[in-house]
């Protein structure tokens, strides 16, 4: 007789354990599907911006580089007022000329960037925050599993994160276009408002937009009165960094230095002889070329650190507001062993 079978009976068959990679949450993909054509917009102002700094970067400054590299700072100013940078500046008016120069186009991302943190603000007042709130969205998200606290958190996260990294790149290369051709500008408000507002303050103000915007939506609760107020709001306190300290004031900062030479065919450095658009004049002091730069001024970083911290700290108390304000959203819990 053969020995009895000692195997072990066999159990029902686990399932197979699929491995995925890790990635964002159901409702991060909700809420960005939900706001995918703000995310369509912002991707376009991204690519649009550096696009424009990296051409100004590279073959938009070659025709005032050339005027400068013949006449010096008379020649930038020369292509500031004819307006040849732009490739289609020859189609424009007369009067509209100057519109197509390097040191007009130069300026165009840092006017967007102003402008969009107004439009960052009143996109969370309305869309991202308000219009849930009076649609009810909201409130069914937050029968979902998803409370309202980690709701808030993926609000503002999101937005955040994208908000940060693209206007630091905008940021970072809008510097190195201001340190390759920064001695194409003409000299006046226009270079110093801008050298003072190019810095981490622009990413601060960015999220200080977004952070109000949240708190307004969640005080308001409706969606045009929310918008509104963020909107003005922004405005104003953009007002208040270009004309009062420590934010970098227009009129109150210092005038940027600024070391201009002449250089001759031997290589020295001498004054410029002010030949303007002579070159007869040029020929007779032996001037080849020109240098220019704005000089670091002093008080940057100071009141550029200033700003940013003040920014953000003012970004934290509407962050901890917002939270704070959630927390009537919140369902009462009943009590237990109450008397009917």
């Amino acid at each position: 007789m053969s020995a009895p079978s000692l195997e072990k009976p066999e159990g029902p068959a686990k399932p197979t354990v699929r491995r995925t990679l890790p990635g964002p949450d159901g409702l991060v993909w909700t809420m960005l599907r939900l706001h995918r054509t703000a995310l369509w917009v912002w991707t376009g102002y991204a690519v649009i911006s550096l696009g424009l700094l990296l051409w100004l970067w590279g073959p938009g400054a070659s025709a005032a580089q050339k005027a400068f590299d013949t006449f010096g700072y008379s020649g930038a100013q020369e292509n500031g007022w004819e307006g040849k940078s732009f490739p289609f500046s020859a189609w424009l008016p007369e009067f509209l000329s100057p519109l197509g120069s390097f040191d007009t186009i130069f300026y165009e991302p840092a006017s967007l960037t102003r402008l969009l943190a107004i439009g960052i603000a009143v996109f969370a007042a309305g869309p991202l925050i308000a219009r849930e709130l009076e649609l009810g969205t909201a409130r069914w998200a937050w029968t979902q599993s998803v409370t309202p606290t980690r709701w808030l958190v993926a609000k503002l996260t999101v937005p955040a994160l994208l908000i940060t990294v693209c206007t630091s790149l905008l940021v970072i290369v809008y510097r190195l276009v201001w340190n390759a051709h920064g001695h194409l500008l003409i000299a006046g408000i226009g270079p110093r408002s801008f050298y003072f507002n190019i810095g981490p303050a622009t990413v601060a103000n960015a999220l200080f937009a977004l952070a109000f915007g949240v708190l307004a939506a969640l005080v308001l609760r409706r969606a045009l009165p929310a918008l509104a107020v963020s909107g003005v709001v922004t405005y104003l306190v953009g007002a208040l960094r270009g004309n009062s300290w420590p934010f970098q004031g227009r009129y109150q900062q210092p005038e940027i230095p600024v070391h201009s030479k002449a250089i001759t065919s031997g290589g020295a450095e001498i004054r410029d002889p002010g030949c303007y658009l002579d070159k007869a004049c040029l020929a007779r002091h032996d001037v080849t070329g020109f240098t220019r730069q704005y000089l670091p001024s002093s008080d940057y970083w100071p009141r550029q650190l200033t700003e940013t911290g003040i920014l953000l700290g003012l970004t934290v108390l509407c962050v901890v507001a917002a939270f704070l304000v959630l927390r009537r959203y919140q369902p009462k819990k009943t009590r237990q062993g109450a008397r009917g």
